[in-house]
């Protein structure tokens, strides 16, 4: 596979600049003073590796002089001077010449106050250098700087998005984008572009966690660009990663995902010390990884699962070679702010193959997306969540969809957890569906995780690629007993581990119609369910 290393920054290859507008930029920039800079008279300290791509954002055209990028993905580590950088761009396009009359450049952040971070960064810049200062109006308490002869402004916004609506930048540098909660503000800054000519969006940030949020998206386009899977060449990726199998002790690595370190940012030392911290703290460890060394990890700080062994499975499910096989169903229902599912399952090979169908309610469906950070609205118009009218799953659309399962399929037993559930179960006994009852404890829910785990380690998991499915299962953490017997836990409260539980009870049902011992004939006892 082609790497997504940006190694042309080190090459020394040529950057074409025929209209002198790379080298224009990098003079800007040398020409600023910074407040915190070691150089002669606080000159801006622009390193080489950073000159690079100052160069290849502002240097190669289109024929009509047309600036070719458009977008700047950067993934730098903490402690890179992303702060610095993105503030030098920012008077680039708004008191250097980038700018255009009347033209906007905006600093977007999670929230206001690391919004305020590149404001003040740029604040100071401009304040260092009487000849710019005099020239310049600054709000402060906006986090606003205006320069009044060219109507130009330079802004610092943060994730509130309904106050920013109407907004057209004409450059936007967004930081921290694994941070943002909701995409909200993205929208409105990337339509915000696209109304101007020779608009350009820059977005430095540090890795995250988990796939399913904006910041994942942007930067799995940029992958997939250089690697050379897309044809874009306005997109311009910038991508200082690590694999997630690295030896994270390895200094060599470090080197390579830290750019500056050479230059003395961030401090080896202060790294060093970081490192033997995490050696014996996974939890440090794992910060280590993602801030330290771009690592983009799972939800989970304690993963159930490697969730690059559980994508080996994504491949489309051929229900209709399924049709003619046994079928299990899990189920499990909800309260008002978890998911509902009921997961179809097949013994195929040593393995499984699962069908899962999720159900939530309709009523403030961007909400919810809001609380969990995650696109309820794009999976229900995906078709990958069923929306039910009202503030709680209708039951009913819960019972008809195993109602059709069971049509569609030749299912053979129906497992139900009990709590939430004694009318839906009652319900589909009358009509003569083989439903049981599965209590969520140690003793019958230890040996379904067990099997289950083998089943995604060995490779012999088949899911479809299930967005929300393998939203539940990165969000898994795992609880241990004395004996070593393991249940599912929510790393946090918003967590959604719902569609993870209905595969085990699903699967352990298919595993047991096998032939095997049926756990859920023993003893169930009580009060230990998931947390």
């Amino acid at each position: 596979m082609a790497t997504t290393y940006p190694d042309w920054i080190f090459d020394g290859s040529d950057i074409p600049d025929p209209l002198g507008y790379g080298e224009r930029a990098v003079s800007f920039l040398r020409r600023l003073r910074h407040p915190k800079s070691r150089l002669p008279k606080r000159a801006f300290d622009l390193t080489d590796w950073q000159e690079r791509i100052v160069r290849r954002i502002y240097g190669p055209c289109h024929p009509d002089g047309r600036r070719i990028v458009r977008s700047v993905v950067m993934l730098l580590p903490r402690g890179g001077r992303k702060t610095s950088l993105g503030a030098g761009l920012g008077l680039l396009h708004s008191i250097g010449p980038e700018r255009v009359p009347g033209g906007l450049a905006l600093f977007a952040a999670s929230d206001r106050e690391q919004a305020r971070i590149g404001f003040e960064e740029a604040a100071g810049i401009c304040r260092q250098d009487p000849r710019i200062e005099k020239v310049l109006r600054f709000i402060d308490y906006r986090h606003r700087i205006e320069h009044p002869k060219s109507g130009c402004q330079l802004r610092a916004i943060s994730c509130d998005a309904a106050r920013s609506h109407g907004t057209t930048p004409t450059f936007a540098l967004v930081d921290e984008l694994h941070a943002w909660p909701k995409r909200d503000l993205w929208d409105v800054i990337r339509t915000g572009l696209v109304k101007v000519p020779g608009s350009l969006s820059v977005v430095i940030t540090t890795a995250g966690r988990g796939q399913e949020n904006v910041a994942h998206d942007i930067v799995d386009y940029a992958r997939r660009v250089a690697r050379g899977e897309i044809d874009d060449p306005g997109t311009l990726p910038v991508l200082f990663e690590t694999a997630a199998d690295a030896d994270w002790r390895d200094e060599s690595v470090w080197f390579r995902a830290n750019p500056g370190l050479s230059q003395g940012f961030p401090d080896i030392e202060g790294l060093r010390q970081l490192a033997r911290e995490a050696e014996n703290r996974p939890g440090d460890r794992e910060s280590f990884r993602q801030l330290h060394l771009n690592v983009w990890l799972d939800h989970s700080v304690d993963p159930f699962v490697d969730m690059g062994v559980y994508d080996a499975g994504k491949a489309p499910l051929d229900l209709d070679a399924l049709a003619g096989s046994p079928c299990w169903l899990g189920v499990d229902l909800s309260s008002n702010s978890d998911l509902t599912v009921v997961v179809a399952a097949w013994k195929v090979g040593d393995g499984y193959a699962v069908l899962p169908h999720f159900f939530c309610p309709a009523d403030n469906l961007r909400g919810r997306q809001d609380r969990d950070g995650v696109p309820y609205v794009r999976w229900a118009d995906e078709g990958h969540i069923e929306p039910t009218p009202g503030n709680v799953v209708d039951f009913r659309a819960v019972e008809d969809c195993i109602r059709d399962l069971s049509d569609r399929f030749d299912v053979r037993g129906i497992g139900i957890d009990p709590h939430l559930a004694r009318s839906t179960l009652n319900t589909l006994t009358e009509e003569g569906y083989p439903a049981v009852e599965v209590r969520q404890g140690w003793v019958t829910m230890a040996p379904a995780i067990k099997e289950l785990e083998r089943a995604i380690i060995g490779r012999q998991f088949l899911h479809g690629g299930h967005p929300v499915l393998r939203w539940c299962f990165d969000n898994i953490q795992v609880e241990t007993d004395r004996a070593g017997n393991r249940l599912f836990s929510k790393g946090k409260a918003r967590d959604r581990i719902d569609g993870a539980v209905a595969c085990a009870i699903a699967q352990a049902l298919a595993k047991d119609g096998d032939g095997g011992p049926n756990v859920y004939e023993t003893s169930r006892p009580e009060g230990f369910l998931f947390v």
